[in-house]
């Protein structure tokens, strides 16, 4: 899996971190061990000037995906991904701060960061959250793989609650 976190924010994050959650998330969705995946991390400036052009809404927000390849996890258990180009994801570890200091349990910037990693990987991979079922099924799973991480690498933080808008 080739992944590349690139920080032009200037704050400092976990970046292994997000390199080794988003290679975790990939694993467990199943996808070609040849794809490849850009994660940008800006500051909100930068993050306020894409949530306006790409999705027409003021204000920074905390995680935009840019799929590329529409890449899918397979349908059945032998079936294997094509290996392409998943896209960018691009966090805001500002606005990450804040959402974590506010979210029910509290948490980090790099949990949050986590958390908003592994949902840019689900969003790229052709999950959303528009509707209650959908919502259902992305947050549910962002949770599993987030805590399946966390246990497997002994880190320890709250169980991830659905702070994404």
């Amino acid at each position: 899996m080739s992944i590349d976190v690139n920080n032009e924010s200037g704050t400092e994050v976990d970046e292994q971190a997000i390199l080794d959650i988003a290679r975790y998330a990939l694993a467990r969705m199943r996808i070609h061990p040849l794809s490849e995946l850009s994660v940008i991390v800006v500051d909100e400036d930068a993050m306020e000037q894409l949530h306006i052009q790409w999705m027409d809404l003021p204000g920074p927000t905390d995680v935009m995906s840019f799929p590329m390849d529409e890449l899918r996890p397979p349908s059945k258990d032998d079936e294997e991904t094509p290996q392409g180009l998943l896209g960018d994801i691009v966090l805001c570890p500002e606005v990450a701060k804040k959402q974590g200091a506010e979210a029910e349990t509290q948490h980090t910037m790099d949990e949050e960061l986590q958390l908003l990693t592994v949902h840019g990987v689900l969003h790229l991979l052709g999950y959303d959250h528009e509707e209650p079922d959908e919502k259902a099924e992305m947050f549910g799973l962002q949770a599993a793989i987030v805590d399946g991480w966390r246990a497997e690498k002994g880190h320890t933080g709250p169980s991830p609650a659905p702070t994404v808008s």
